[in-house]
């Protein structure tokens, strides 16, 4: 299978950022470790800061891949545009946070993307990417 995991704004700061939050491990460490445990899978990883960026990432992926494992971070409570994206492809999108967004900040409470993803997983840590992995392979068309 080739999954691609697309991460938005902020999340290059893994290990340094709020590290109470967000854990004290960078995502490319996490991300080796996934590559580890999944040798026969394809795990593509994309980062950006930039909302447009995320948007052309996901058009340019999401008709080719098995599936995408998306924290939008930020962006999840106000981009039409990403939800837009992941409606308009084909490939499963899994959304996933880190922490529990919905013991956060009022304005973390909506997503627009949960609507047309898959699933959900909130509040895991790391291991929500694994559980969002472990999920496609398990439930793959092919």
């Amino acid at each position: 299978m080739n999954i691609t995991i697309i991460n938005g704004p902020n999340l290059n700061l893994l290990g340094k950022r709020e590290p109470e939050i967000y854990g004290k491990f960078s995502f490319e460490d996490y991300l080796e470790k996934l590559r580890q445990i999944y040798p026969e899978h394809t795990l593509d990883y994309f980062q950006s800061n930039s909302e447009g960026e995320i948007v052309s990432k996901i058009q340019e992926v999401g008709f080719s891949v098995d599936g995408i494992v998306l924290n939008a971070a930020a962006y999840t409570h106000t981009s039409v545009a990403i939800a837009d994206a992941v409606a308009a492809v084909n490939a499963p999108v899994i959304e996933v946070h880190i922490s529990n967004v919905h013991a956060r900040e009022a304005f973390r409470h909506h997503s627009f993307v949960s609507a047309v993803a898959r699933g959900v997983i909130v509040g895991l840590g790391l291991a929500g990417y694994k559980l969002a992995i472990d999920f496609l392979i398990e439930n793959s068309q092919a």
